[in-house]
């Protein structure tokens, strides 16, 4: 199970920090867990954000490069999205994703709306 927060109404340039905990997850598993945010925007399909490895290699979809950045904090089983300088085209339902072996975990998505 991973429990998101953060998100909601944000004028466009201001910043928001998503956080997705996992309770029902040990230290161990959580640290060799690969953790990722995903989006969707009305209409679209779900798209890839952010993602990093267990070993902390990150990989940003163009779009966000230089604005998001991915975090974790293995000490509270939690990672988090900074997002800085939101644009509208950002408006969109984030999803958080964590994955370890077999196990692929989604939360249940925070609303995330960048006024112009």
């Amino acid at each position: 199970q991973l429990v998101q927060s953060g998100g909601g109404l944000v004028q466009a340039g201001g910043s928001l920090r998503l956080s997705c905990s996992a309770p029902g997850t040990t230290a161990a598993t959580f640290r060799l867990s690969a953790i990722g945010w995903y989006r969707q925007a009305p209409g679209k399909q779900r798209e890839f954000v952010a993602d990093s490895s267990r070993a902390g290699d990150t990989n940003y979809a163009d779009f966000v490069k230089g604005r998001f950045i991915i975090s974790r904090d293995n000490a509270k089983n939690t990672f988090y999205l900074q997002m800085n300088n939101l644009q509208f085209d950002d408006t969109a339902v984030y999803y958080c994703n964590k994955k370890f072996g077999t196990w692929d975990l989604w939360g249940q998505g925070t609303q995330v709306t960048v006024s112009s």
